[in-house]
């Protein structure tokens, strides 16, 4: 495993729309593990593809259950509303209120193209809408009515 570069701010492939996986090889396996272990490396929650500079659509993420890969994910239902301060390793220091739904189903597939559903209340609703948005060019920033300062985090 190794250590990835983390783009950050004004990074133009943080804008980019991410192309599917089609490849479950040893590749992305070795991919997977390397994000994983630059976003734990970092003190993340999750870390998608493009913050690697990698245009595909897939991420990893553990909000403290253990970890989740999820490639070519889909965001199958929405419900309620949360709101709270979120943050990104991309953007560091930077935080804002950004509101997300209370609790999403998501459909992805898993290291071996297998696919499956994972449903996440709170903080796993909130990573998954921030991470999936990632794969989309979407940052949190886009959300941010106001910026916090670190006593409001």
């Amino acid at each position: 495993m190794a250590l990835r570069n983390i783009l950050k701010d004004e990074d133009p492939l943080l804008r980019k729309v991410c192309r599917p996986v089609t490849d479950f090889n040893e590749r992305l396996w070795q991919l997977l593990d390397d994000m994983a272990e630059t976003m734990y490396a970092a003190n993340g929650v999750g870390l998608a593809g493009p913050q690697v500079g990698i245009l595909r659509r897939l991420f990893v993420m553990d909000v403290g259950d253990g970890l989740i890969e999820a490639i070519n994910p889909e965001i199958v239902s929405k419900k309620g509303k949360q709101d709270g301060p979120e943050g990104c390793l991309s953007f560091p220091g930077k935080w804002g209120n950004v509101q997300r739904p209370k609790r999403v189903k998501l459909k992805a597939q898993d290291r071996n193209g297998k696919w499956f559903f994972i449903t996440g209340e709170d903080l796993l609703a909130r990573c998954i809408c921030h991470e999936n948005d990632h794969l989309d060019g979407v940052v949190f920033l886009d959300h941010v009515d106001e910026l916090l300062n670190d006593e409001e985090v």
